[in-house]
């Protein structure tokens, strides 16, 4: 009796193989790609390599991506959920390919709901109103127009009178 597998055998161990070997390089790839994690209305550095000409981002109104000299880059969480951003060089190769993971705030948050409508409070250390989507949209308009209002003031007052 012989010992040597059939060609349908070497067949099948030859494709088990492959699939081994590609499943190990697609895990090994996806572990080594760092996830950008941000929180929503706020930014954060990240560095890139520097021969980057364009940067693409999936979704921006989950994120905003901006280049700055030297390979550093802004992220900026704008929305809840995730996306990615892709970098390339001035042929169109791909540098990078990351994913961008934008979470809530960090600090405190009281949501308040009345009925189906919604406001949020920042609470550190005493409750004021923050803006945050998802709010309903008499409070979201009516916080903003606040802040505008309070941002005029402010950049009026020190501007030089004529």
């Amino acid at each position: 009796m012989s010992t040597r597998p059939t060609r349908g055998a070497r067949a099948v161990l030859v494709m088990s193989s492959l699939v081994l070997a590609a499943a190990s390089a697609s895990t090994v790839s996806a572990g080594t790609e760092e996830t950008i994690s941000v929180n929503v209305d706020q930014a954060k550095l990240i560095r890139l390599p520097q021969n980057i000409s364009t940067l693409v981002v999936g979704n921006p109104l989950i994120a905003d991506v901006t280049m700055q000299p030297g390979g550093m880059v802004v992220v900026t969480g704008k929305g809840y959920g995730a996306t990615n951003v892709i970098a390339m060089d001035r042929k169109g190769s791909v540098i990078a390919d990351r994913l961008i993971q934008v979470e809530g705030p960090m600090d405190k948050v009281v949501t308040v709901y009345r009925g189906v409508e919604r406001e949020s409070y920042s609470c550190m250390p005493v409750c004021q109103r923050r803006i945050t989507l998802g709010d309903s949209e008499t409070y979201f308009k009516s916080t903003i127009d606040q802040a505008g209002t309070l941002n005029n003031q402010a950049t009026g007052a020190s501007a030089p009178k004529n």
